[in-house]
């Protein structure tokens, strides 16, 4: 699909505004693309799984690490405050049958690593990953290539 941009240009406010937020974030760089790696890989999304696993070595971050988000419940990796980010994104996008996806505890347990502005900053990394989620997955942008540059069409190439 082409670049979205040019036939909805108010998605480039919001995504810029989304990207400013995580960029102004007191939650570490690290946390944000460790959860945004977890969410591509339960979404199924290769262009966000590409996309931060490359954030993530490019923070200089272990390919044990990198591995390890997709098994971190066991995973010696990581740490308490990060193991309750990865918690909650995995909670918010994993479908629960008794139908409260977060529950209180989860909530209690992370806010033990975070006060409020980092919990709120928490939830906008993972609803940065589900605003983009439709065009991951629909328009499916080619991994590796700067956004605006990543999809498989020019515009105007489609009737």
């Amino acid at each position: 699909m082409p670049n979205p941009v040019p036939h909805l240009p108010e998605l480039a406010e919001v995504g810029m505004g989304l990207h400013k937020a995580l960029a102004n974030s007191p939650i570490p760089a690290t946390t944000i693309s460790l959860l945004q790696l977890r969410a591509g890989q339960l979404l199924g999304s290769t262009y966000f799984t590409i996309r931060e696993t490359a954030n993530l070595r490019k923070l200089g971050e272990m390919e044990d690490r990198i591995t390890a988000v997709a098994t971190w419940q066991d995973a010696g990796h990581f740490t308490e405050p990060e193991r309750a980010a990865l918690a909650l994104v995995e909670a918010v996008l994993t479908p629960n049958p008794s139908g409260e996806r977060v529950p209180d505890e989860l909530y209690t347990r992370a806010s033990a690593y975070y006060d409020d502005t980092e919990m709120w900053s928490l939830i906008m990394a993972i609803a940065h990953i589900g605003f983009f989620t439709p065009a991951a997955l629909i328009a499916k942008p080619i991994p590796g290539r700067p956004p605006g540059k990543n999809y498989s069409e020019p515009e105007g190439d489609r009737a």
